[in-house]
């Protein structure tokens, strides 16, 4: 999913959500109410401030430090709470991703989403499909996403609720020993931390 700003598409075509964020930008910058400025500070702030970084350097906390993951699994608000991440009025459940395990989140009521740590959530997280097949046939779910989750690998879906958020501990990828958080941290996705993506290290950067 792209974090471009719609007027840094040029001659991309726009999707129907994209037009429509533009075309509203454009009239409340018209009638003086907000500056593109003010947007584009705001854009970044949710990408970069409060978005998938900050969940990213948790995961790369947790597989840095295993004291910190053992804490981490076990409460994971308090845990965060040490990094300087509030959670507010929400309990944070951290599960683990593991040889013959993997984990999958959904709120199948709403859309509860740990925004604070993986800012906004995407359109197909709220979409009434994805909450729906998501627990009924997950590992369907998970190949449309390019995961062919294995037969003896066992798929738990974990329900989120109003009190309740969930993050996934993705396996952490063979050849990053020894890497310092920061490039670490670089390797987590957002998808990887709902459980719908996994983290590898790109051929690009490969030894």
């Amino acid at each position: 999913m792209s974090h471009e700003h719609p007027h840094e598409h040029g001659h991309a075509p726009l999707s129907d959500l994209e037009a429509r964020a533009l075309a509203i930008e454009s009239l409340l910058v018209e009638k003086g109410l907000i500056t593109s400025d003010a947007v584009d500070r705001h854009v970044y702030r949710y990408e970069h401030d409060i978005g998938p970084v900050i969940g990213a350097r948790v995961v790369a906390r947790a597989w840095s430090d295993p004291a910190f993951k053992d804490r981490l699994l076990a409460d994971g608000t308090a845990a965060i709470a040490e990094l300087g991440i509030e959670s507010p009025d929400l309990h944070l459940e951290v599960v683990e991703n593991q040889p013959g395990v993997h984990n999958l989140v959904v709120c199948t009521l709403c859309s509860c989403y740990p925004w604070y740590l993986l800012g906004l959530p995407p359109v197909w997280y709220k979409s009434a499909p994805y909450r729906s097949r998501a627990v009924i046939e997950p590992r369907a779910v998970l190949h449309e996403f390019g995961l062919d989750i294995p037969d003896e690998t066992q798929v738990k879906v974990w329900d989120s609720s109003a009190d309740l958020r969930y993050l996934v501990l993705p396996e952490r990828p063979e050849g990053s020993e020894g890497w310092p958080e920061e490039r670490l941290a670089a390797l987590v996705s957002r998808d990887a931390m709902i459980g719908t993506g996994i983290v590898a290290i790109p051929e690009a950067v490969r030894p």
